[in-house]
């Protein structure tokens, strides 16, 4: 699977999940033949749980399913950069790469130009939680299709 693959696959369950009521964020994680080995969505308002988000599934799944070797080859591509929360989850487990679309700055750039309150959390980059973590973002086109989806959030 191809990186343009996998992030397309995390623009379709940010849908998915926009499409359920929640804000849009997906996540899929790939292992090291490139093959997505579990996938998650954005649950926060459908679970009434503010830490549903699909980074922290994932991170979950790895620690359950997959041996320290494998989680450190994953790779785990995501709509949206890691929240600090979840970037520390992705660290505490021992994941791989972090590969995402657009990135916790151009969502609160995007928040604030609709008017909405700031994150409760610092917009900490997943670089900075994870010092040691290669992470890549964002990625055009992907980060600017995600805009629409965030503003449409934004709407509700």
């Amino acid at each position: 699977m191809s990186a343009d693959d996998a992030l397309q696959r995390c623009l379709a369950l940010a849908r998915e999940a926009l499409d359920a009521g929640d804000d849009p964020f997906g996540s899929v994680l790939v292992d090291a033949a490139g093959n997505i080995v579990a996938e998650a969505r954005n649950r926060e308002r459908t679970n009434a749980d503010p830490t549903a988000h699909p980074e922290l599934e994932l991170a979950r799944w790895a620690w359950r399913h997959l041996s320290v070797e494998q989680r450190a080859a994953a790779t785990v591509y995501t709509s949206g950069e890691h929240c600090p929360m979840c970037s520390a989850a992705h660290g505490w487990v021992g994941l791989g790469p972090i590969v995402f679309a657009a990135s916790s700055a151009q969502l609160t750039e995007w928040r604030s130009s609709w008017g909405l309150p700031d994150s409760p959390v610092a917009p900490l980059g997943a670089s900075v939680v994870l010092p040691g973590t290669t992470v890549t973002g964002p990625v055009p086109p992907y980060d600017a299709l995600m805009r629409p989806l965030h503003e449409e959030a934004a709407r509700r």
